[in-house]
C-alpha cells in the first residue's frame, strides 16, 4: 500500500480482540463456563447490555478494563436472571466469565501489542474508537497509550460511528490529506464505510464478526486481512 503518511486504528473488535467481534469472545466464555442458554437468548442480553452502557454513565472514567468487563457482564447476567434461565445461572460463572475474557485480551495483546509498536515507528498513529470514556485508562493499563499521538473517543467527543465526523476529528489530529491516511477496522459498517467516505484508505479485518456485513459497490476496502499480523505486509 504507497504513499501512507498516518494511520486510524479502531479499538474494541481490532486491536484487543484481533478481528473478533465482542459478542463471540463473550460468548466463548458462556460456552467454557456451560451457562446453558441459547445464542439468541445471549445475543440479546448482549445486546441489552450496549445499549444500557451507552445510555447511562455507568462506566467511570476512571474505570480500568477489567472492571469494565465485571461491569459489562452484571448487566448481562441481570438481564438474563428475569429470564426462565435464570436457575441456570450462578455468580461464579459472571466471575468467571469476565476473568476469562480478561485473560483473552491479554494473550491477543501479547501479539497486537508488537505490531501497533512496529508501526507507530514508521507512521503517526489516532485511535477512534466508540468507547466509554475510559480509553486512556484503559490504554494505560494494557501499556498501548505511548503509540497514538491522539484519541478520539465517542463519548467524549459527543459523535459516534458509523457518523464520519468521528473519523474527520482522527483525519484533523493527524494533519494529512485523507488519501495519505489508512483507517483500519473490525466493522464494514463503523469503520470502512465512514472513513472510505472520506477519502481514506481502508483495511477490513473481517475475521469473526457479529453479523454479515456487505460490501457496497464504489465503498470496497483498499484491503482485507483476517490477522492484525498481515499489517506488516501491507504497510
Amino acid at each position: 500500500m504507497q504513499n501512507i503518511k498516518g494511520i486510524i486504528f479502531d479499538y474494541g473488535g481490532t486491536i484487543d480482540t484481533n478481528g473478533i467481534h465482542w459478542a463471540e469472545v463473550i460468548w466463548e466464555q458462556y460456552i467454557k463456563e456451560n451457562v446453558n442458554i441459547s445464542k439468541e437468548l445471549f445475543r440479546e442480553a448482549y445486546v441489552h447490555g450496549e445499549r444500557t452502557l451507552a445510555k447511562h454513565p455507568i462506566i467511570e472514567p476512571t474505570d480500568t478494563f477489567k472492571l469494565l468487563l465485571e461491569k459489562k457482564i452484571a448487566i448481562q447476567f441481570e438481564y438474563l436472571l428475569n429470564t426462565p434461565y435464570s436457575d441456570k445461572l450462578s455468580s461464579k460463572q459472571q466471575t468467571n466469565i469476565a476473568k476469562g475474557c480478561y485473560e483473552k485480551v491479554l494473550k491477543t495483546l501479547s501479539t497486537t501489542r508488537r505490531i501497533v509498536e512496529k508501526l507507530s515507528n514508521r507512521y503517526p498513529l489516532v485511535l477512534v474508537t466508540n468507547f466509554y470514556g475510559n480509553m486512556p485508562v484503559v490504554l494505560n493499563e494494557f501499556k498501548l497509550d505511548k503509540y497514538f499521538r491522539k484519541i478520539v473517543e465517542s463519548s467524549i467527543v459527543g459523535l459516534r460511528k458509523p457518523d464520519p465526523a468521528l473519523f474527520a476529528l482522527g483525519v484533523e489530529a493527524l494533519q494529512k490529506p485523507a488519501n495519505d491516511i489508512v483507517v483500519i477496522g473490525d466493522s464494514y459498517r463503523k469503520d470502512i464505510y465512514p472513513a472510505n467516505s472520506l477519502g481514506c484508505k481502508t483495511i477490513w479485518i473481517k475475521k469473526l464478526c457479529w453479523e454479515d456485513e456487505s460490501i457496497e459497490a464504489g465503498k470496497e476496502p483498499t484491503a482485507i486481512i483476517n490477522d492484525l499480523t498481515e499489517l506488516t505486509q501491507l504497510l
